[in-house]
């Protein structure tokens, strides 16, 4: 009998921080529940959907990183981006206006450490 590709039950993507505590805050104030992971790292969920934040950064590494992020809003994902970088300090993080792209809406948010978040309706 042929096998077929096994399965996998869950992916989960590492994503670097040159200041961790900082990060830390950023992930946080967006909403995202932190839960310890093994070694320097924390499991960021929000929706039920996770990645890996790890206590390592090489800078070549962040300016190339991504996550693509499907959301039923992209509007209100820019005024909740644009009122935690209001009132909190987080040097490095950044939001553009949402724009539109072929037939979706995307919203770029950078984190301290220049990981993108693209925010796509």
């Amino acid at each position: 009998m042929k096998q077929g590709t096994p399965t996998i039950s869950r992916l989960r993507v590492l994503v670097p921080a040159k200041d961790f505590e900082l990060s830390k805050r950023f992930y946080s104030a967006l909403g995202f529940r932190m839960t310890p992971a093994f070694g320097d790292t924390l499991d960021c969920e929000l929706g039920g959907r996770e990645f890996r934040l790890q206590d390592y950064y090489v800078k070549q590494w962040a300016d190339n990183c991504m996550m693509v992020i499907d959301v039923e809003d992209v509007a209100a994902w820019h005024a909740h981006v644009e009122a935690v970088l209001a009132r909190e300090k987080l040097p490095g993080a950044r939001v553009t206006p949402p724009e539109q792209a072929g037939d979706s809406t995307v919203l770029h948010v950078w984190d301290p450490s220049g990981v993108l978040l693209v925010f796509v309706q």
